[in-house]
């Protein structure tokens, strides 16, 4: 398990969240994504392959299509 420091924001199959910590089992499994939302607080955990990054303009990362 590791922490993320500071959180990463995310759009994930539940809305915007914030992710604070990544768990790895190892090669045969997803990373981990434990997130809290920003809509509600409810703390899930989401795949990897789940998940997106969020717009980031400054970056030059523009809104995903899907």
């Amino acid at each position: 398990m590791l922490r993320i420091d500071p959180p990463l924001p995310l759009m994930t199959p539940r809305g915007p969240a914030l992710a604070y910590f990544l768990i790895d089992y190892g090669l045969d499994y997803d990373l981990m994504f434990v997130c809290f939302l920003d809509s509600n607080g409810e703390c899930w955990t989401f795949k990897g392959p789940e998940i997106r990054a969020v717009e980031n303009l400054t970056w030059g990362r523009r809104k995903p299509l899907t």
